[in-house]
């Protein structure tokens, strides 16, 4: 995987000399065995898996949807097989895979984001800040409670060691929650509004907690028209519950719904839920989250017998003056820093997490705007800029990616499977090719693949990324062959409706996924 690879694009004329019934064969073949391929010899030569490939995406239910698909030898660079390589398609989260990339060429595997807690000066004496308290974030994703025994307290409990460490026990001021690190909205560009009510459309801010969302827990009261029990996790009188659901009749349906107005902190909560319901969970989403870090924090330094005297405030970038906080007129208490970018990467590709994918793109464009950047730029502008640059470095022709975020949330977010694919083999010659490669998920594994090829050749073997919107699905990554050939492919289907769960998008880029690792003969001889 580490040498220097020529692409060579094949010519169709191999595919297009299959006459009419060889390929009438194929896709019946296909059809009768399903999906995944379980059932079928697995394809013993080029010509035969090129077969395969063209009778799968040009099978008639794709008649009004888009197909692209790019399958490359990463020993020999050599194309095996194309299909609208040149189209720009909706990446969806195959859009995390140019930012990752980006986020480890930029600033490396080892890279720490750190926030700090600033004051006017040292405690006297007596353990007393006689000043404002600002804790300053840095777009650091990891401070929750998933990642610490599901406890908040245990999350911010590094911040408070380091406050204790300098002696504080008392702060005359406020805490002033300070996320104005990063400029810019608490949405990435293109979003829906509604995209926002949901968890994986939370708020961007450099103070990040508990991924800026909370659970509510609903279960049905102990009498029916009753309204069910609501209750916040973890607790905070940050965020309101406006209950409007009862409690039905056992054995009906359960049908409950929440709205957030974006610039409020009421959650609205209607439906109903029947008497025997076990109950569940809903994440919600929140606005303003550094004031939710601030309220959590100062309970938790409460708890540890430090005092806060005023109140908890935030400060954006459009109330600070200047593009940093004034730390050359402050002092800075203690601070705590991130993981390694190694492991936020993966944090990101796992489980294909939207908000750390827009605060690390933001955290390379303020590394950017440390560099001269314009000052008036958004800090995701910047990043945007960055990896326009990065593209060049890596070979990709320019209109071949056309991105406005970073996660692909956004609709409007292109790529083209050409493109994908050269990422994908630049990265896999990258000084970081095993940070890159060790995030991706694994199919049958873990992160979004841990359920799916199960059973099949690609288990354990296709490390790729999923991608998935309304009408946008992708798969692309890394596989080896039976033959034992790395190849790196790039699969797009957009535009594509089916209500028949066996021939889903995600099955049919699976079915992709599984010809390839079962393939038994060699693209490189």
């Amino acid at each position: 995987m580490q040498a220097e690879l020529r692409l060579c694009i094949w010519s169709h004329a191999r595919i297009a000399a299959i006459n009419t019934l060889g390929l009438q064969v194929l896709v019946a073949g296909w059809l009768a065995f399903g999906a995944l391929g379980q059932e079928q010899k697995p394809a013993a030569s080029v010509p035969e898996l090129q077969g395969r490939l063209a009778s799968l995406v040009g099978q008639p239910r794709f008649a009004a949807a888009l197909w692209g698909l790019k399958v490359v030898s990463l020993h020999s660079g050599k194309t095996i097989f194309e299909h609208n390589p040149q189209k720009l398609f909706s990446p969806a989260s195959n859009s995390k895979l140019y930012t990752m990339a980006l986020v480890l060429d930029r600033l490396g595997a080892n890279y720490r984001i750190k926030t700090s807690l600033y004051a006017k000066s040292r405690p006297d004496q007596d353990g007393t800040v006689n000043s404002d308290l600002a804790l300053y974030g840095r777009g650091d994703p990891t401070i929750n409670a998933r990642l610490h025994n599901n406890n908040i307290y245990e999350a911010v409990e590094p911040l408070v060691r380091a406050l204790t460490n300098a002696g504080v026990k008392r702060v005359i001021g406020d805490l002033v929650a300070d996320e104005s690190y990063f400029h810019g909205p608490p949405a990435g560009s293109g979003w829906a509004w509604d995209d926002m009510e949901y968890s994986y459309g939370a708020e961007i801010s450099a103070l990040t907690i508990n991924d800026n969302t909370l659970q509510v827990l609903v279960k049905p009261a102990v009498g029916t028209r009753e309204p069910c029990r609501l209750t916040m996790l973890p607790e905070t009188p940050y965020v309101a519950l406006s209950n409007g659901t009862s409690t039905s009749q056992p054995g009906g349906r359960r049908g409950i719904s929440f709205y957030r107005p974006l610039d409020g902190n009421v959650i609205y909560v209607s439906g109903q839920m029947p008497l025997d319901d076990p109950g569940y969970t809903e994440d919600v989403t929140l606005h303003n989250p550094a004031g939710l870090f601030g309220a959590f924090f100062k309970e938790s330094l409460a708890r540890h017998g430090i005092k806060i005297d005023g109140k908890v405030r935030t400060r954006n970038w459009l109330e600070h003056q200047g593009s940093a906080i004034p730390s050359d007129r402050l002092v800075e208490l203690g601070s705590t820093e991130s993981p390694p970018m190694s492991e936020l990467v993966r944090e990101v590709m796992k489980p294909s997490q939207n908000l750390y994918t827009d605060l690390l793109l933001a955290q390379v464009g303020e590394q950017r705007r440390r560099t001269g950047a314009s000052a008036e730029a958004t800090s995701e502008e910047l990043g945007i800029t960055e990896l326009n640059k990065f593209l060049g470095e890596v070979g990709i022709k320019s209109g071949e990616v056309l991105f406005e975020e970073g996660s692909g949330l956004s609709r409007n977010n292109l790529a083209t499977p050409n493109a994908t694919v050269a990422l994908l083999q630049f990265m896999s010659r990258h000084k970081y090719a095993e940070a890159f490669l060790q995030a991706l998920p694994v199919a049958g594994v873990d992160g979004t693949l841990r359920n799916r090829m199960k059973g099949t050749p690609a288990a354990g073997n296709v490390r790729a990324k999923t991608g998935s919107l309304l009408w946008a699905a992708s798969l692309s990554g890394y596989v080896t062959t039976a033959a034992g050939e790395h190849l790196v492919f790039s699969a797009m289907l957009n535009r594509y409706h089916s209500s028949d769960a066996k021939h889903s998008a995600r099955a049919d880029l699976d079915a992709i996924a599984v010809m390839l690792a079962g393939f038994t003969g060699r693209a490189s001889e």
